[in-house]
């Protein structure tokens, strides 16, 4: 149940037998949640901790005029509001973007445990601040990177972070976005990301089509979106050709 989490703190900390045993001992269970579908709204108090064991999802905001701005991607092993329960309610909401299964754990027995296990605590605060930096990396590239760039950047980071935990095949992934969640997360409409797109393609540097992306040139494709994967901690750089 929890393979991704501990596959990807296996990224940075060595997580003994007994950190292991304390993570399945959290009195966990999975729900289902069908693809599109809002999970957690802005505003809720949730009092379980939500993690993706399998599927995509979204946090974002949504604006009275119906806009939409995603704030980040959530994959296997991400948390969706780790730390919500310390402001209250959350200040966005979360929905899927495929299928998904979502690991529900009470908050009580996660602290807990984080208490008891110095290992975990640091673990977890460190995955707090991978999505604080990827944030921070998303605000450069709306600022300072061009339109083609910002899109490359973006599939370059879902390979790095795939490869973590073992959901990228080389230079390919599944990935069921569309391109209104794109431009949803880059801030581009819907048109302008398929001409990036487009023109990625007929660069040979990225196909994305069918919901699967290949990176046709890891590499380039990597140099020409300025991609550094320091601001991940994930302690690799891309594999590839």
């Amino acid at each position: 149940m929890l393979a991704p989490l501990i596959k990807k703190l296996e990224r940075r900390f060595t997580i003994s037998k007994a950190d292991r045993a304390a993570l399945e001992s959290l009195n966990a269970y999975v729900a289902p949640v069908r693809a599109r579908n809002v999970f957690i709204l802005e505003g809720d108090a949730p009092d379980h901790a939500h993690l993706i064991h399998s599927g995509f999802a979204c946090r974002y905001k949504a604006l009275a005029d119906g806009t939409r701005l995603i704030l980040g991607f959530l994959i296997p092993g991400d948390f969706c509001d780790l730390n919500a329960h310390l402001l209250g309610s959350v200040d966005y909401s979360v929905r899927t973007l495929s299928d998904c299964e979502i690991v529900q754990i009470p908050r009580e027995a996660l602290s807990n445990t984080l208490s008891s296990y110095p290992i975990l605590d640091q673990g977890f605060r460190w995955m707090s601040l991978l999505d604080e930096g990827i944030l921070r990396e998303w605000l450069i590239s709306a600022k300072c990177r061009s339109a083609e760039k910002q899109v490359g950047h973006l599939f370059c980071e879902f390979l790095l972070r795939l490869q973590a935990v073992g959901l990228s095949e080389e230079d390919s992934y599944d990935l069921p976005l569309t391109q209104a969640d794109i431009g949803d997360a880059t801030g581009l409409s819907t048109v302008h990301v398929n001409r990036m797109l487009q023109r990625l393609r007929s660069e040979k540097l990225l196909e994305f089509r069918d919901k699967r992306a290949n990176i046709l040139n890891v590499k380039a494709l990597t140099a020409f979106a300025e991609f550094n994967p320091r601001y991940l901690h994930l302690g690799s750089e891309l594999k590839g050709t």
